[in-house]
């Protein structure tokens, strides 16, 4: 039985980190990357395909990285030290956001792109923490309790902000431009104080072997990602597993980079926007759990399966969107399938992981993840820039959840658990 305090302490970085996905990344920085780019005389279509280009860049270093990371941080026994060093270069950043000129796209997606390593960085050692916090049996719902946390830590943060940007003058502040800006100041002081129970309570991992120098680490960097790749082959179903989600997931962070960058060039407001957003994220946490506990009972396999299905059938709906409602509606399903979707697919492949070279798997688990979603906000810009509108976008991203699911069917999951329980090494 996992220790509780443990347990609670790695959920709640979840909590911490979802007020940079949730009021960053889902809510305020797309619409507000917008209107720079607007102000530099970007037509809506063209400041859309803009931003698809710059959270591509951003997964893109992410991912180079990735692996690199992860196997410095299993080498040196230096996961919560890598954490902190991200945590804290991602909530500079955002931080920087408030002081940000009300032109200059470049720049903003320069100053995107530096929070979004902090933070892509920090999920990669938090998450290589899950199979040492959590005993085999408690996975999927220990994984699934973190991605619940986070809803609600992310979304209770989102109503304070709501309110901020709706209603400015009763919170002293001189405008809804003067509300964003606050709200990601709010977002790096949140995101910090609460990855503290974590860095204070969660114990790091022992270093399996001899601990390298950080000197040899960087030397050998290069060769250590072609023998995790070497390694990543020699557990077939996991492998497997990696391309399944590196396809389906790409569809599942598309949607949450471009949704209100897609409903802003349609012409819904901002705070309608944002109280969408707040249903998804209270409706994700009950239905994460929901997830976890179905994943106990008939396997993680056939609940991810159900989600992906949720997910193409929003494509298809979303590609017809014109109103306010419907935009909401959309934000509902979302929020029913998202949570337990991430959730499930970190547990099993979690489960799937030797355990003293978690944090190297995990990297390679992030780089396909962040490979994978490069393609998605690429041909969401390209169609964009191509059609002057962003419809047929959504419309394609129904492929990666096709090929995604069927993919995934054809994992032996057993064999893989089979596999890394049996590498002792």
């Amino acid at each position: 039985m996992s220790d509780q305090r443990t347990v609670r302490a790695w959920c709640l970085y979840d909590w911490a980190n979802s007020a940079f996905a949730c009021t960053v990344m889902a809510a305020l920085y797309p619409p507000f990357f917008r209107a720079i780019a607007e102000a530099d005389g970007l037509a809506p279509a063209a400041a859309t395909a803009r931003w698809g280009l710059v959270t591509a860049l951003a997964l893109l270093v992410i991912a180079l990285a990735g692996p690199l990371l992860g196997a410095v941080a299993d080498a040196m026994g230096a996961k919560k030290r890598l954490l902190a060093v991200c945590l804290a270069i991602g909530a500079t950043a955002t931080a920087a956001f408030a002081f940000l000129p009300d032109t200059g796209w470049h720049l903003a997606g320069l100053a995107f792109v530096v929070a979004n390593i902090g933070f892509a960085g920090s999920i990669i050692f938090y998450e290589a923490l899950l199979p040492h916090v959590a005993g085999p049996e408690e996975i999927d719902a220990v994984s699934a309790r973190g991605y619940a946390w986070g809803y609600l830590g992310g979304g209770l943060l989102l109503v304070v902000n709501m309110l901020w940007v709706t209603m400015p003058e009763r919170f002293g502040l001189a405008g809804t431009g003067a509300a964003v800006k606050a709200s990601f100041l709010s977002v790096a002081v949140w995101w910090t104080v609460f990855a503290i129970p974590l860095l204070r309570r969660v114990p790091e991992p022992p270093v399996v072997g001899a601990r390298a120098r950080p000197g040899e680490l960087w030397r050998s960097s290069f060769g250590r990602l072609r023998a995790t790749w070497s390694e990543i082959r020699s557990y077939r179903p996991l492998l497997m597993l990696l391309v399944a989600y590196w396809i389906y997931n790409d569809g599942i962070g598309t949607i949450i980079k471009m949704a209100t960058a897609y409903g802003g060039e349609i012409g819904i407001e901002t705070s309608h926007m944002i109280q969408a957003l707040v249903l998804t994220q209270f409706v994700g946490a009950p239905c994460s759990l929901l997830a976890g506990r179905l994943a106990r009972r008939h396997g993680p396999r056939p609940v991810l399966l159900a989600g992906l299905m949720v997910y193409a059938g929003i494509c298809v709906l979303g590609f017809f969107m014109t109103t306010t409602w419907q935009f909401f509606l959309l934000a509902g399903l979302v929020g029913t399938v998202q949570g337990g979707c991430q959730a499930l697919s970190r547990s099993l492949f979690g489960s799937m992981v030797p355990r003293h070279k978690s944090a190297e798997f995990f990297g390679f688990y992030s780089t396909s993840g962040k490979f994978a979603g490069i393609a998605g906000p690429l041909i969401f810009a390209l169609v964009s820039h191509l059609t002057g509108a962003s419809r047929l976008s959504i419309l394609f991203l129904v492929v990666f959840f096709v090929l995604g699911g069927w993919l995934l069917t054809r994992v032996d999951i057993e064999r893989g658990r089979d596999m890394a329980s049996s590498d002792v090494s």
